[in-house]
């Protein structure tokens, strides 16, 4: 059975936030090890001080600074680990995720793996029962991508005392070239992370279920006329049904 969240332990992850003036936040992130510290300007903390205390806890470092701990999010993972190409942000994956309507037990076609952000949350949604397969065409991404899912799984073994799933499949692989590969693939959802997402349409509409969905994560409008473009003059079989910005904006309430 699951057990609940317990004290911090060696080689899991820990979040320090350090609050500062008009209520911002800075963010630090750590594996915890009995030999290391985490150090700023804000002072030193040895990770044997933090390691056994439970999460929520506010410690002091050798200069006095108040710190938070706890465990990030996975939406503050994905914000802080180690990246390449720039991520998909976590308010874009949630309309990410909303749009396609996955459910556990789904399977996800996947492109490009990226830093591996939308991965994590594809993994989370679909749950052990299903699956992410998720290609990257450059080696650097490819291999950061797999390292950052391992590493948050890792971490969580540890602090949840069960598995975060191994659901995903990583494979090295240009998209537009992997015809036969998809052709066995059955998905309920499709989601293009990538340059000339147009190349990638015709290779995987055959693997996608009937009324099945496709979102395609584009910069700006004008990538996103193109494509609109593309998908008329090939003759593609997709309707555009919707077009979306999403924004955030954050609100800072202070006593008068």
């Amino acid at each position: 059975a699951a057990a609940g969240p317990g004290p911090f332990r060696a080689g899991e992850l820990a979040l320090a936030e350090l609050r500062r003036k008009h209520n911002t936040a800075l963010k630090m992130m750590c594996r915890l090890e009995a030999g290391s510290a985490l150090s700023g300007s804000s002072g030193v903390l040895p990770h044997r001080d933090i390691i056994g205390q439970l999460p929520g806890q506010v410690l002091r470092t050798s200069s006095g600074a108040r710190l938070l701990l706890r465990r990030p999010s996975l939406d503050e993972y994905v914000l802080l680990m180690p990246r390449g190409p720039t991520i998909a942000y976590p308010k874009d994956i949630s309309a990410i995720l909303t749009m396609i309507d996955t459910h556990p037990g789904d399977t996800i076609l996947e492109t490009g793996s990226g830093s591996g952000a939308l991965s994590l949350f594809l993994s989370r949604a679909v749950g052990p029962k299903g699956r992410v397969v998720s290609y990257e065409i450059r080696e650097d991404h490819h291999n950061l991508a797999k390292k950052n899912y391992r590493s948050w799984r890792a971490a969580w073994e540890i602090g949840h005392m069960e598995e975060w799933p191994d659901n995903v499949d990583f494979i090295l692989k240009d998209i537009s070239t992997a015809a036969a590969d998809t052709k066995s693939l059955t998905v309920d959802a499709i989601v293009l992370d990538m340059l000339n997402p147009h190349t990638a349409l015709s290779v995987v509409h055959p693997s996608l279920k009937q009324g099945g969905v496709c979102v395609v994560y584009l910069a700006n409008i004008t990538q996103v006329i193109d494509l609109l473009d593309r998908i008329r003059t090939c003759n593609l079989p997709f309707l555009c049904e919707t077009i979306i910005e999403v924004t955030h904006r954050n609100w800072l309430v202070v006593p008068a």
